[in-house]
């Protein structure tokens, strides 16, 4: 009887398994389904090479960089470890760069989740059907142009001579036009060389950035916790500060992190729209292009690379990579 169900289980693996397909392509297709790993290995090599060789080894190369001087006498780079380069990111010039572009990333992150907020809001408890849809094309529509385009645009309107001085005109409100424009820290000629006009179009490109996660994280809000509140006597606004906003928290930071570390390595903008003074890309692209300072424009590299690697992890610690 064990031989004769030996043998019947031989003839059964014969007939159920498929006899092997011809061709290098079929051959190829049998191999990897006997080995799933390999499959796998090939799969993730090519994008574990680049960013481990490309993208890491860059950041490491310009790590390295920053570590070493340029001499001031001859102009070349000085191949011997020291922080020299680090200290000069200190001094008076280099450390208002660095505290103006935190400084406007954090106002414009928070000005973005104060806008997107309302409209987030709308979106995941009333929008319905062609509404979302509308909702969704209104919000991406502005990433599909080029953003070069946006911001020339966005140049001409705070312009002078542009259609919003136009308005303001139009309105009578000329004086407070120019009573904002006359104000000693945001202010200057027109809002297109001014830090108001900067802080507009930052707003401006990177909210979709933050409308998105929070929308997304105010839909995951059950809505019976919102009716149990307002059950059981919470007003509004108590609703909102125990029960909304804390479990939305977490969808306002991930779309924060796009926000502030877009901001904080644009060059871009500050470069067309704002006044003379500079941001940190602008002191990169400077060092790096103009005096050739490839050291001091690494170290100001380095910066934002630190800031970001402490913001995600207080991000982290409030649960943001959980509504991404």
């Amino acid at each position: 009887m064990t031989a004769l169900a030996l043998a019947k289980s031989a003839e059964l693996r014969e007939t159920s398994i498929l006899p092997g397909r011809g061709g290098f392509f079929g051959r190829l297709s049998d191999a990897f389904w006997r080995r799933p790993k390999l499959l796998l290995f090939l799969m993730l090599t090519p994008p574990l090479l680049w960013l481990g060789i490309i993208y890491i080894g860059s950041l490491i190369a310009l790590l390295l960089q920053s570590f070493f001087s340029i001499d001031d006498f001859s102009g070349l780079v000085n191949y011997e470890f020291t922080l020299a380069t680090y200290a000069q990111l200190f001094s008076p010039t280099n450390f208002d760069i660095i505290i103006r572009t935190i400084a406007m990333a954090a106002i414009v992150t928070l000005a973005s989740a104060i806008i997107a907020f309302p409209i987030a809001y709308y979106a995941a408890r009333y929008a319905q059907g062609k509404w979302k849809a509308l909702f969704y094309l209104g919000i991406m529509l502005p990433l599909w142009s080029s953003y070069l385009v946006k911001i020339y645009a966005w140049k001409l309107i705070l312009a002078k001579e542009g259609i919003l001085t136009w308005i303001f005109a139009k309105l009578h409100l000329s004086w407070l036009l120019d009573g904002v424009l006359n104000l000693p820290v945001i202010g200057g000629n027109s809002l297109s060389v001014s830090y108001l006009g900067t802080f507009l179009v930052f707003v401006y490109v990177w909210l979709p950035y933050m409308i998105l996660p929070t929308q997304a994280a105010l839909e995951r809000v059950p809505g019976n916790l919102i009716e149990a509140s307002s059950d059981l006597g919470a007003t509004p606004s108590q609703t909102f500060r125990t029960v909304l906003f804390p479990l939305a928290l977490p969808g306002i930071v991930a779309g924060s992190i796009f926000t502030f570390s877009l901001t904080l390595g644009d060059y871009i903008i500050p470069q067309i729209i704002g006044s003379s003074r500079l941001f940190i890309g602008q002191a990169v692209y400077a060092q790096q292009g103009t005096a050739g300072n490839v050291p001091l424009a690494a170290a100001f590299s380095v910066v934002p690379i630190v800031i970001m690697a402490i913001y995600l992890w207080l991000a982290k610690k409030q649960g943001a990579f959980d509504a991404l």
